[in-house]
């Protein structure tokens, strides 16, 4: 073996060498070509699987249905307010206030706030459809949460049944512009950061997008089981996402692997305590409208697919860590066996779970912020909320996708360890045997002894 004080200092790879070991700051060195034998033979049958999948649960489409005009099942348009005009509340509002005067209930309240004050009356102006440049005009109390301004571009409801003066309203305020000058700034960020690696990552996200919008949303609609659809459309996301952002390596075939059992682990647990804990996954106004217009869909089905996706994003930044680590330990200390190699990358692993499970639960937190305020108002017990079937509902898909984080640091750190310790000198790993100790005082008094 050629000693250290011979090595070349920087020693490039051989043209044509396929097994060359990079520093670890740089792209992952290659494994042997045994292993990427092994790797995609798991890879490939799971890859066409998902193809395959995707091909047998292609929707085609949303189906179409009859408007129920309810919520979000309503014909839309543009608008935008041409005039405001200030008037008095009594003059324009129907409200009738109790006769007895009882302003004790919010009600009565409500009613009497609604003779007091000044209203705003705004003309609205319809910009698209087939009634474009029409007119009407929506009424706005003063304590109204949402206050229209002359020149806003608004959303407006069409109710083709209703009587002409009341087929159009107000139904919401127009975001597009502050919401796409929002996304070009993250994506410049992403790019200007990033760079090629935050291009591809943008790319990812359409992909992930796609895949959601095409796939997942209206197969479930077509009436297939929304587990099986959450499943597929999962797995294609994890796939274009990891390779996309992180390249076609082994290194990223094994957080592929990783993730795959995690997700595995998450539907089994999801399945068994949603049908235990009775949850039917239609507890608010727009999942009630979803099982109104399609009867067949699977609620608790969709619940689970929930969880499933949810979970996804946070699975691949884990699994993609800790096989980083474990590569980067494994070409600082290419002698290090596996048992080694997981015992340091479990101690990376544990301030990582530490860091995702509370950004899981504080993500949901935040999400049920209102309908936990709303228990606090209540001065409902701990139990009680916990027991409502909306709070129980955050509870498990919380804790179901943790111990899916949790699950993953030990199982991704483990097929790391086996699979970057199988690449042994002679089968790819002869560069890293020799280059790694050369920049090591402690690798060179181990090679020497």
């Amino acid at each position: 073996m050629t000693s250290p004080q011979n090595d070349p200092a920087p020693q490039p790879p051989a043209a044509g060498h396929s097994h060359g070991h990079t520093h670890s700051h740089g792209p992952a060195a290659p494994v042997s070509r045994h292993l990427r034998k092994v790797i995609a033979a798991v890879l490939i049958p799971f890859a066409t699987a998902v193809v395959v999948g995707l091909i047998a649960f292609w929707p085609g489409g949303v189906p179409d249905h009859e408007r129920t005009g309810v919520g979000f099942d309503r014909q839309t348009h543009d608008g935008k307010v041409v005039q405001v005009d200030k008037v008095d509340c009594a003059d324009v509002n129907a409200a009738q206030v109790p006769p007895t005067g009882d302003t004790s209930t919010p009600s009565g309240r409500e009613a009497v706030n609604e003779q007091e004050g000044e209203c705003a009356k705004a003309t609205i102006e319809v910009t698209s459809g087939n009634d474009k440049g029409r007119k009407f005009v929506e009424v706005v109390q003063p304590d109204a949460p949402r206050q229209l301004k002359e020149g806003q571009g608004v959303v407006v409801a069409y109710a083709p049944d209703a009587p002409r003066d009341l087929q159009y309203s107000v139904t919401d305020v127009d975001r597009k512009i502050p919401m796409a000058l929002l996304a070009a700034i993250f994506a410049l960020a992403v790019v200007a950061v990033g760079r090629l690696r935050g291009v591809m990552a943008l790319v990812a996200l359409v992909v992930s997008f796609a895949v959601l919008t095409l796939f997942i949303l209206p197969a479930i609609l077509q009436g297939s089981n929304p587990l099986v659809v959450a499943v597929i459309g999962a797995s294609a996301i994890m796939l274009a996402a990891l390779y996309l952002c992180h390249g076609v390596t082994a290194r990223t075939s094994v957080a592929v692997v990783g993730t795959l059992i995690s997700l595995l682990l998450i539907g089994l647990l999801g399945s068994l305590f949603i049908g235990w804990a009775s949850l039917s996954g239609n507890t608010d106004d727009n999942t009630g409208l979803i099982h109104g217009l399609y009867p067949d869909i699977d609620m608790s089905g969709l619940l689970l697919a929930g969880v499933i996706i949810g979970s996804l994003g946070v699975l691949d930044d884990v699994t993609v860590t800790q096989t980083s680590a474990v590569w980067e330990l494994h070409q600082a200390d290419p002698q290090m066996g596996w048992k080694g190699l997981y015992r340091a990358g479990i101690r990376i692993g544990r301030d990582h779970i530490a860091s995702v499970v509370n950004t899981l639960v504080l993500a949901y937190a935040g999400a049920a912020l209102p309908l936990l305020l709303l228990f606090s108002i209540a001065q409902s017990s701990v139990g009680t909320v916990a027991n409502s079937e909306l709070v129980a509902e955050e509870i498990v898909r919380t804790l179901v996708g943790s111990i899916g984080l949790v699950a993953s640091v030990p199982v991704t750190t483990v097929l790391a360890a086996l699979v970057v310790s199988a690449d042994r000198p002679g089968r790819g790993g002869a560069q890293a045997a020799t280059a790694a100790p050369a920049r090591s005082g402690r690798g060179r008094r181990r090679r020497k002894g």
